[in-house]
């Protein structure tokens, strides 16, 4: 059964709020008692503007992300009472109040009414995130130090491609997911693109583009990359953990570090509430 599609209550009004952050010194987004987390640090500096306890703010993101995956463009929605609106005042530069307010590693790029029926995680067509890896043939220049996982021998791209190729589709992802009690691992990855960057010292980069990814899916995903890169698997391994659904075997998850989320992609405005409600449905894996 479909779920409802969560809207504001009557008198509450919708913001979309877009925003980035370097993850290195957070433990994830979500906020978990005792350590420093983006939504606690954003949920507080938000209250600092709309006056209200940090817990009645229910701050919705495209994709949760773990210690140290870094957001170049993370995506939210919150939903603000007319007293909370009230506050805005006559300067309606929210964004740049908030940032006055966050530490120097989260940023606010805007703060906006979302459109009508928008949800930053169910309205969401895709995601993209990126591995950024410098083998042993690569230049890391000191200020990406923080951004590159390093790893010692060279990679073989041309075979990280190859094993690639047969995770692109719908499948179902639970031997590279770490399942969560009724969601479905069922995704569709559109597309993984791995080239080096010359720009950048010849740093490999991995793209990975999808309908959604499931609790450490992208990790999973490239640690099977880089193993059969470095000769430690082969293509047919990748393809007997994907089609078998288990997590047990050789195929490591690989360091958080060098991982960012890139993009969230949306539908046009008037079809925002229609992909709500079409994402809530369950995932089923198409009949051949």
């Amino acid at each position: 059964m479909t779920k409802p599609v969560d809207l504001p209550v009557d008198g509450f009004c919708r913001y979309r709020i877009d925003f980035g952050y370097d993850g290195t010194d957070f433990s994830g987004f979500a906020k978990q008692p005792g350590l420093r987390t983006v939504q606690a640090d954003l949920v507080k500096a938000i209250a600092v503007i709309f006056g209200k306890d940090n817990a009645d703010f229910k701050l919705r993101i495209a994709g949760r992300t773990d210690a140290g995956v870094h957001a170049q463009h993370q995506v939210a929605h919150l939903d603000l009472s007319p007293t909370q609106l009230k506050r805005i005042g006559r300067n309606p530069d929210v964004a740049g109040r908030i940032n006055t307010a966050l530490p120097k590693d989260i940023r606010v790029y805007s703060f906006v009414v979302a459109p009508e029926g928008f949800d930053a995680r169910y309205s969401a067509t895709f995601r993209r995130y990126r591995y950024r890896i410098a083998d042993k043939n690569c230049f890391v220049d000191p200020l990406d130090v923080r951004y590159v996982l390093e790893v010692k021998p060279e990679l073989d791209l041309k075979l990280m491609k190859q094993a690639a190729k047969g995770l692109v589709g719908l499948h179902d992802f639970g031997g590279f997911c770490k399942p969560r009690p009724g969601a479905t691992t069922i995704r569709r990855l559109s597309s993984i693109k791995i080239s080096r960057n010359h720009s950048k010292g010849r740093v490999i980069e991995i793209d990975l583009k999808g309908d959604a990814f499931c609790h450490n899916m992208v990790r999973s995903l490239v640690g099977a990359l880089v193993a059969v890169g470095r000769g430690r698997a082969s293509i047919l391994d990748v393809q007997k953990r994907l089609k078998s659904g288990s997590r047990a075997g050789s195929l490591k998850v690989v360091s958080a570090k060098g991982l960012s989320l890139i993009e969230v992609g949306y539908p046009k405005d008037s079809r925002m509430g229609l992909q709500a409600q079409n994402t809530r449905k369950r995932r089923v894996l198409e009949e051949n």
